[in-house]
């Protein structure tokens, strides 16, 4: 192995160990450093302007229930990206308001999509998604790889859960990094939607 190629494998063996610590947390710090263009509001939700936003990195892979899906489809509507896993307290207190907010936004414009990460198969995700009545689609992501693929001093997400809303071109505008009720996602979600 090349030592170029030892470098790569010791940094990203590197990230996963420090996103492993930072696991079903609550709250949290933002990643980078220096001028990071975002907002931490009074209830935890991060938020960037409009024209200071970044690109929501590549998210596509298998779901949980075994089909592909590519988040990148989803261009021109509000995006809400929930990442969670079955063993995650936190997220089974707030699997109940994405399951209720996503149905009350369904048809208006609005795609939710979970990011299922360290459950070792897809049988506890699914049994998960059915107890909490999730019906939108979970990527699949044992390895918190999709996690990694966001630029480091951006709204990327550091905890477990964390919650992202993506505008309709594609770009980060909130964030929060810690479970959320009905009314905490709804602050963080209107606010995008109404953007025109």
């Amino acid at each position: 192995m090349s030592t170029r190629s030892r470098a790569a494998l010791l940094s990203a063996v590197a990230a996963v160990a420090a996103l492993s610590l930072s696991a079903c947390g609550k709250g949290g710090i933002s990643g980078g450093g220096g001028n990071t263009n975002f907002v931490t509001g009074n209830n935890g939700i991060e938020t960037v302007p409009a024209g200071k936003r970044a690109a929501a990195p590549d998210l596509s892979g298998e779901t949980i229930d075994g089909k592909t899906l590519d988040v990148a489809r989803y261009k021109g509507q509000v995006v809400v990206i929930n990442v969670w896993g079955s063993w995650c307290g936190p997220c089974r207190e707030e699997a109940q308001y994405f399951s209720k907010v996503s149905k009350q936004y369904e048809g208006k414009g609005v795609q939710f999509v979970g990011i299922n990460t360290r459950d070792t198969s897809t049988t506890p995700a699914v049994a998960f998604e059915k107890e909490h009545g999730i019906a939108y689609p979970s990527l699949y992501d044992p390895s918190g790889k999709l996690m990694l693929r966001f630029q480091k001093g951006t709204l990327n997400p550091q905890l477990i859960p964390s919650t992202l809303v993506i505008d309709r071109h594609g770009r980060v505008a909130a964030r929060a990094l810690e479970a959320l009720d009905d009314t905490s996602l709804l602050d963080m979600l209107k606010p995008v939607v109404a953007e025109k």
